[in-house]
């Protein structure tokens, strides 16, 4: 909208709701989403979650409101005094007509090029294998002895001493110190972790550091440090930060803590736990030797159970042998009484054919005589039959009518295919069929007489 001074003798008159609705929309429309950097003022937290306060620097301040479902997000506190960076759009609040900003987004000032400079390195690492699972080494079940990288005066360091105090009181620690922000604090860490593997005294080395911001944590986003962790001989754990802090060195360790008291747990066993392992294996370790030893015992009962004296075995043997020999004669003898049996059996069997022989040999002619008989009696049978149907032949010769054609007789049909007996069944101009032996004419009546 043009707000130009015209000369108009009537200018057109606005409310002031369509002042600063006019004025919001040219704002809106003008000037794009931005970043804007400066210090926080007067920051207030509403009940209803969202977040008012003046960004200024030294010579303006502009009014700015982050709302609830945007600054949820933000997982660190934002307080009077922090210089930041915001991604915001230029906005009018129209009931007060209140220029000001609407956040998207907020971070510590400067921290653009960090969170960039960490996610180019973390891209590298990550295509180069470092972050692969396939690589990390499984920490021990029971170690030996342990291992701290970390700064003598961090309370991280007294947090895990008293953890694994706690936890397994005998299991003896090495603390590795070294420095672990500031300058060159990148290059200590790694050297600290190339001496530990070198010496190989620890079963699992722990890298650990309080919470704090990205800066305070950068020592832990260095290349140095994620290389010397990778080249480790000993398995590492990372416990940097707070459960929300993630650094390059976290992705390649081999295990991450979400803090300091997190990774001294990984590498101690309770010593109740330790305790009620130790007791749950001298448990088994006892059922188990008393298992094996009653087993030996039954077993010894049993061969004592088995020896003899050679001269009871020899005896028990004779006695054995003895018994089976009365086996075998009682079973031969039986054997031969059985097959003598069968052999009278058939002898008497073959006596009684021997004396029916004559009676067998009688039977043999009755038989041959009855045969002959039966041949007779049929070919006197066939005979008669024979002649019986040479007869019926004849007589049906004699019937056929094509015999009696053949003697030079026809058969008269009319068109309606009757045979005719008599003249009176024909008609002047009348067709008829005449049948021979051989073929057959058709006629025409012509004349009819009845005599």
């Amino acid at each position: 909208m043009d707000f130009t001074l015209t000369s108009d003798v009537s200018p057109k008159i606005i409310t002031v709701s369509e002042l600063n609705h006019n004025a919001k929309t040219v704002l809106e429309n003008t000037i794009p989403l931005l970043w804007v950097c400066g210090e926080i003022s007067n920051i207030k937290r509403y009940p209803s979650g969202h977040w008012y306060f003046s960004l200024k620097d030294a010579d303006a301040q502009v009014r700015c409101v982050m709302f609830r479902h945007k600054n949820q997000f933000i997982d660190w506190k934002p307080m009077d005094g922090a210089q930041v960076e915001v991604l915001a759009r230029v906005t009018l609040y129209e009931p007060r007509g209140d220029f000001q900003l609407n956040i998207e987004t907020m971070r510590r000032a400067g921290l653009g090029a960090l969170f960039e400079a960490y996610e180019r390195l973390k891209t590298k690492l990550e295509k180069a294998g470092l972050f692969d699972a396939s690589r990390k080494k499984a920490l021990p079940a029971f170690p030996r002895q342990v291992g701290i990288i970390t700064s003598l005066a961090t309370a991280a360091l007294r947090d895990v001493l008293s953890t694994l105090k706690r936890r397994m009181p005998m299991l003896p620690v090495i603390i590795y110190p070294a420095p672990v922000q500031g300058k060159n604090a990148a290059q200590q860490i790694a050297a600290a972790i190339a001496l530990a593997s070198n010496r190989q005294d620890c079963d699992a080395l722990i890298l650990c550091r309080g919470g704090g911001s990205i800066e305070d944590l950068w020592s832990f986003n260095e290349e140095a440090v994620a290389q010397a962790i990778a080249s480790c001989a000993i398995p590492v754990i990372c416990g940097v930060g707070h459960e929300t802090d993630f650094t390059i060195a976290d992705f390649v360790a081999d295990k991450r803590a979400p803090t300091p008291t997190g990774a001294a747990e990984l590498v101690s066993i309770p010593a109740e736990e330790l305790q009620q392992q130790l007791n749950r294996l001298q448990h088994n370790l006892k059922r188990i030797m008393k298992h094996g030893i009653e087993n030996r015992m039954q077993k010894i009962d049993h061969l004592s159970h088995r020896l003899s004296h050679p001269g009871e075995r020899i005896h028990y043997q004779l006695v054995r042998l003895q018994h089976l020999h009365e086996r075998f004669v009682n079973q031969w003898a039986y054997q031969m009484d059985k097959r003598r049996w069968k052999i009278s059996n058939m002898d008497q069997r073959l006596q009684q054919i021997i004396n029916n022989r004559t009676h067998l040999l009688r039977c043999v002619e009755h038989c041959t005589r009855l045969s002959n008989r039966l041949q007779q009696a049929l070919t006197h049978h066939f005979e008669i039959l024979s002649a019986q149907l040479q007869h019926q032949r004849i007589r049906l010769t004699h019937l056929n009518p094509q015999a009696i054609l053949e003697r030079g007789y026809s058969i008269t049909v009319s068109e309606k295919g009757e045979i005719i007996h008599n003249a009176n069944q024909l008609h002047i101009d009348e067709k008829i069929q005449v049948k021979f032996a051989k073929g057959q004419a058709e006629a025409m009546i012509m004349r009819i007489k009845n005599n």
